[in-house]
């Protein structure tokens, strides 16, 4: 026996070292051995993002005419002046896709991070610029 604590011994060997889980293949990319998010935010600030917009009703509903170019200007307007936006979509906008798509596809487009998606609501986070 050559450790005290057989956890010492399993911590200086590496092989029985848990391996990382990767639990959503959309927000995490595997990079270099390393598992970066892809949305840029820490714990911290989704949590700050989602207790502001807790309480808060939707901003931004889009109805039918689903994704138009005046819903991104108004997503980037309100985005700038407050830098976070809860956004509501009705079930006729979504055509047969879903929620999560629409929100990714509207942060790529405002370059916006996706914070949560709950039922038809989610939540947009960007940062102002200095």
């Amino acid at each position: 026996m050559s450790c005290a604590h057989p956890a010492a011994e399993r911590t200086t060997r590496g092989n029985n070292m848990p391996k990382l889980r990767q639990t959503d293949a959309t927000a995490y990319e595997k990079e270099g051995g390393k598992i970066r998010n892809m949305s840029g935010l820490t714990a911290g600030k989704k949590r700050f993002v989602k207790r502001a917009l807790s309480e808060e009703s939707p901003t931004i509903w889009i109805g039918k005419g689903g994704v138009s170019e005046e819903v991104l200007k108004e997503v980037e307007k309100q985005l700038e002046k407050r830098k976070m936006v809860k956004v509501k979509l009705l079930g006729t906008a979504l055509k047969g896709d879903e929620t999560k798509q629409i929100a990714a596809q509207i942060g790529g487009k405002t370059e916006a991070s996706l914070v949560e998606v709950r039922g038809h609501t989610f939540m947009l986070y960007k940062r102002r610029k200095k």
